[in-house]
């Protein structure tokens, strides 16, 4: 248990070479103490050319793909910035997983929300983690089938029973003796949560983490905006940029990984061929090592989007012979 340094999602972190970033627990209990906040911009029409690049080539790839990716390479590097921190101690992670929204048909055609949460391996590519991401998006959005995140929630709709079940969840997790099969149900047990408001038409925001959970990074990332900068031969030129909201838990590791962090995000959207090939080195945080099984192939995702064209296909022609 978490009394003894030990957790199923992570391990207590030894900080005696720190104890500046030790101490910030203590000042600030909870995420919403010590959540700092920031935004970037990445070039729209640079990474726009780099999909359909690569889409003629094969490969489908989204603005979130690339982003998952950036972070991924980035974990792989600054491994100090997937930690968390719970009753006032900090946890190296032993997984690196992103959760987000999807949108689902349900059984009726509405639509509806589905959280999923994907899992990544550190040595990943941007076409491994474009895989992964979306076998994660097709499970996700099947209307027969909910998962675990979708039953949990279901069951908590009474208001009496659902203060009851997340008192004694929020008992378990500060103590480190909740089941695995909760933490893997809970979206907000993870090392990154992305909201795409590009995805609805709306701005990025910097969003607030959670208290409940582990939390240590929420992304955004919003709509295209439009500016006009002076090129190198000094004249005015219209850019398009994909402005990205940032908030981070400021006690995980000190600030000057948080800055490489920004740097490296730049670094990688301005050059997202940079993510073509496995890192050359890979690093994990006090010796904790951790893997995925290789990524889904082009053949099985082809087979999964012909299943899912097919579904849709037969719920459209359902409801239209209705």
């Amino acid at each position: 248990t978490a009394l003894f340094g030990r957790r199923s999602d992570g391990r207590a972190v030894r900080l005696d070479d720190d104890p500046i970033v030790a101490l910030t627990p203590y000042l600030m209990p909870m995420r919403c103490d010590a959540q700092v906040m920031l935004k970037l911009q990445a070039d729209y029409e640079h990474l726009a050319r780099y999909i359909v690049a690569k889409g003629a080539q094969g490969h489908k790839i989204s603005f979130m793909d690339l982003l998952f990716a950036a972070y991924v390479r980035i974990i792989s590097q600054l491994p100090e910035l997937n930690r968390f921190v719970v009753n006032k101690r900090m946890y190296v992670r032993n997984e690196l997983s992103v959760s987000f929204v999807v949108l689902r048909e349900g059984p009726d055609g509405n639509v509806q929300e589905n959280v999923v949460q994907c899992k990544f391996d550190p040595h990943d590519t941007i076409f491994d983690v474009a895989a992964r991401t979306s076998q994660a998006i097709m499970e996700g959005r099947k209307p027969d089938v909910d998962n675990s995140t979708v039953k949990i929630a279901k069951l908590l709709l009474n208001p009496y029973l659902a203060t009851v079940i997340a008192g004694a969840v929020r008992l378990m997790d500060r103590y480190g003796i909740m089941p695995r099969a909760i933490l893997e149900a809970s979206p907000f047990h993870t090392s990154m949560f992305l909201t795409n408001m590009m995805s609805i038409g709306m701005p990025a925001v910097n969003h607030h983490i959670y208290n409940f959970g582990t939390c240590s990074l929420f992304v955004s990332i919003g709509s295209v905006e439009r500016s006009v900068v002076l090129n190198d031969k000094g004249e005015p030129q219209r850019k398009r940029y994909m402005p990205i909201g940032i908030t981070a838990d400021e006690r995980v590791c000190a600030g000057n990984l948080y800055a490489k962090m920004v740097s490296l995000f730049n670094v990688y959207l301005n050059d997202p061929a940079l993510l073509e090939e496995k890192p050359e080195k890979v690093r994990f945080d006090q010796g904790l090592v951790y893997g995925m099984p290789p990524a889904p192939r082009k053949r099985e995702l082809r087979k999964m989007r012909r299943m899912e064209r097919k579904r849709r296909k037969s719920g459209y022609t359902e409801q239209k012979s209705a």
